[in-house]
């Protein structure tokens, strides 16, 4: 039984994706809604993959070449093979799947939630978050099936098969293979959320400027040419992007945790390979909970609190998967003290990895909750930004970065705490488990993430479609809180980059071959200023792209105003078509930069410098990127959320300000300033602090200074069992040593 239950893992993975197809169906045969509406749901679902398609033809490339340059680089070292190759192209494969999954169900949703938001606003919550719980439990039934899979496969063709040790070289190859599939994801993972940001935020900033601004019509109004643009930017941005984006996150944090697992020896029924199952199951695990949490996701009345009910879905998910990790580390970790030959030889029990699986839990929940408050309607933050807009544009960019700044204090504080704290439970095994723990409920987030987008479509639909007032409104209501969902959501992956960026630095340290990160050393502290530079540049890159795609952008849709008349009096359509054209083209031209720094600068230092220089690279690129992205995305939540405000209307000074007015207009300005800063270049900064650590984790064996760092393997851990009796029950004492 013990020896058959890492096949457990993709069962649950098989598991989550028919429940993934069975609810897409149960959308699918929702109401469309009017010749009209399913007409408008058409071109944007034809922009959206019009856009894919050109992006998977330019990555088409990049996997054969980086694939082939793999399984070259397979041959050069003992520690790997040529099959890190198929790895890599099965994980980018993966990674642009479960993208297109999310987007294909929420074009299909969007129109979906219009027609049901005629009915009731509970109608449509069930809708927009069905379509939202597909694509999450689609992209965690999908990593699940896919690492539980290949692990399998490379465990018995490199351990098993050859007789080696699970705690030794054999098990370290296996684990450096099955590393390729997470760069394959984090890959795709960051082309995929560049290029859509850029795609999405130039099409918004381009609708914004010209028709909110200077032709004075509403956000989806169907006289505005880049309204179709701006629509199917949200589904290549915040659904597929999104989409890989966790995808890639949920990948690493699991590899991350199975590859610090290898250096601890267990005593177990699993064959010692438990501590390196135990992330693999634990996510499996909370892929069924979430499953099983989606069902509580739901309103009774319009009155009703949508964001205390998904709230409640996400806080059931937590704590089953709690309660469950107590039970399922207790049956799997043996008795006694486990060590991890790293840090001084730290040893733990199993009450220790639980405990660390909370403290991620905790974490996770407390940076979602942190970053609730920074971004949501009526919370102090957003509340001063909207006084601070009343006296103009200046005022209100300055409230917005104020308040940026000011969010990351807390989450910050919070990491550091959830860093230590697990590390005191289970070293840095304990690290690794505690992001496992926090990405261990992937599903229920990213669907609560993803019904954002879905509302937002809705309500540009709505509006298109010239539907009754109270259409809108429910569709308002949603797109708030999905704004919010949003924000918590990339919170949420900033911090399991955090936690996850720290295992994968470990294991890094363990191949590489070397016993610390030593910054009195010159090139070291160089190495590390180098790091903290690189966010800045990246971000740089992908606003500045934003910006020029969103100039071409205005200059299109201002031109359609000028030379096709009859537009402002609905007797003409604009040209939609070209808008998408120029937003594909720029996200597609632009991607490319960003993403080359990501995969070129630890090449490049790690090779030329060495592995300790390439530690402070990663060091630096770490702590800057966490508070890059906190910063830049509670800042566009908190100015996105301050904007919309102004729909309902809000007392400054004592006068009610609405639509239109001077505040407002003021406020659309904080909102386009904050729109690359929360959807480009923000949520990227979690995929560029992963993939940087995974590539030295790639070619840390190409660069080793020899193994100066020992690794726990059973030839130099003695382990002692005693047995004796207490008040007749058998009881047994498990003593582990590691020998100098």
């Amino acid at each position: 039984m013990e020896q058959s239950f890492v096949y457990v893992v993709p069962l649950m993975g098989i598991i989550g994706l028919i429940v993934m197809a069975v609810k897409s169906a149960w959308v699918t045969k929702q109401d469309a809604g009017d010749s009209n509406m399913s007409e408008l749901a058409g071109h944007i679902a034809k922009g959206a993959m019009a856009f894919l398609r050109a992006e998977w033809k330019i990555l088409a490339y990049f996997v054969v070449i980086a694939a082939i340059l793999l399984a070259w680089s397979g041959t050069l070292v003992e520690h790997s093979s040529p099959v890190i190759a198929v790895s890599f192209v099965i994980g980018a494969v993966l990674s642009a799947f479960a993208g297109y999954l999310g987007m294909n169900i929420a074009t299909k949703a969007n129109v979906r939630t219009t027609q049901a938001a005629k009915t009731s606003l509970k109608d449509a919550l069930n809708v927009s978050f069905t379509g939202g719980s597909v694509m999450g439990i689609g992209v965690a039934g999908l990593a699940v099936l896919g690492m539980g899979s290949l692990f399998i496969v490379f465990y018995n063709v490199f351990v098993v098969s050859t007789g080696g040790d699970v705690n030794g070289a054999a098990m370290a190859t296996a684990l450096e293979v099955l590393a390729g599939f997470s760069l394959g994801a984090e890959s795709i993972a960051l082309f995929a959320r560049v290029g859509g940001g850029i795609y999405t935020k130039a099409a918004d900033v381009g609708a914004d400027l010209v028709g909110k601004v200077e032709a004075g019509i509403p956000e989806d109004d169907v006289r505005n040419p880049a309204t179709i643009a701006d629509n199917v930017g949200d589904n290549v941005g915040d659904v597929a992007g999104m989409g890989a984006d966790l995808f890639g996150s949920y990948v690493a944090t699991i590899l991350a945790s199975m590859v610090l697992g290898r250096e601890i020896v267990s005593n177990d029924n699993f064959g010692g390979i438990a501590p390196v199952l135990l992330p693999l199951v634990i996510a499996g695990m909370g892929l069924l909970f979430s499953i099983i949490s989606t069902f509580f996701v739901k309103i009774s009345k319009d009155t009703d609190s949508v964001q205390a009910a998904l709230n409640k879905g996400n806080w059931i998910s937590i704590l089953l998967t709690v309660a469950a990790s107590y039970f399922l580390i207790d049956y799997m970790l043996p008795e006694g003290e486990l060590v991890l030959s790293r840090g001084g030889s730290i040893a733990f029990t199993k009450m220790g990895v639980f405990g660390a699986v909370v403290i991620g839990l905790i974490v996770g929940a407390l940076m979602s909750a942190v970053t609730e408050y920074y971004t949501a309607m009526g919370k102090r933050p957003v509340n001063s930004i909207i006084k601070q807009s009343s006296t103009g544009h200046a005022t209100n960019i300055i409230g917005g970065l104020s308040i940026g700044m000011e969010s990351t204090v807390i989450p910050i504080l919070v990491l550091a705490a959830g860093i230590y704290g697990s590390f005191l439970a289970a070293g840095l095994y304990g690290v690794a488990i505690a992001a496992a723990g926090m990405m261990a409920t992937t599903a229920m987030q990213l669907a609560i993430d993803a019904f954002g987008p879905i509302a937002d479509n809705a309500g540009g639909i709505a509006e298109m479609s010239g539907l009754p007032k109270e259409v809108r409104e429910r569709t308002d209501i949603l797109d708030a809180v999905g704004n919010t969902t949003a924000a918590t959501g990339k919170g949420f992956a900033i911090a399991s980059a955090a936690l996850t960026a720290l295992a994968l630095f470990a294991a890094y340290v363990g191949l590489a071959g070397i016993n610390s990160i030593d910054i009195y050393k010159a090139d070291v502290l160089a190495g590390l200023f180098v790091g903290a530079m690189i966010p800045f540049i990246f971000s740089s890159l992908a606003i500045a792209a934003v910006g020029r795609a969103a100039m071409d952008m205005v200059n299109e849709v201002r031109r359609q105003f000028r030379e096709i008349p009859g537009i402002m009096e609905y007797k003409a359509k604009p040209e939609y078509e070209k808008c998408v054209e120029i937003s594909t083209k720029a996200s597609i031209r632009e991607m490319v930069m960003p993403g080359a720094i990501a995969l070129l600068a630890p090449m490049i230092v790690g090779f030329a410098f060495g592995p300790e220089v390439l530690g402070g690279l990663l060091a630096g690129i770490t702590v800057s990127g966490v508070l890059m992205g906190i910063f830049q995305n509670n800042a566009g939540g908190a100015w996105d959320n301050a904007k919309k405000s102004f729909e309902k209307g809000v007392e400054i000074n004592g006068k009610m300000e609405y639509k239109g007015s001077d505040a407002h207009k003021a406020s659309v300005t904080g909102d386009t300033v904050g729109d690359p800063f929360k959807d480009t270049s923000g949520p990227s900064m979690n995929i560029l602090i992963k993939l940087t650590s995974i590539v030295a984790l790639i070619i840390a064996p190409h660069i080793s200074d020899g193994g100066a760092h020992t690794h726990a393997s059973k030839e130099n851990v003695d382990i002692k069992k005693e047995v004796t009796y207490e008040d007749g029950k058998k009881v047994e004492k498990v003593t582990v040593t590691v020998n100098k």
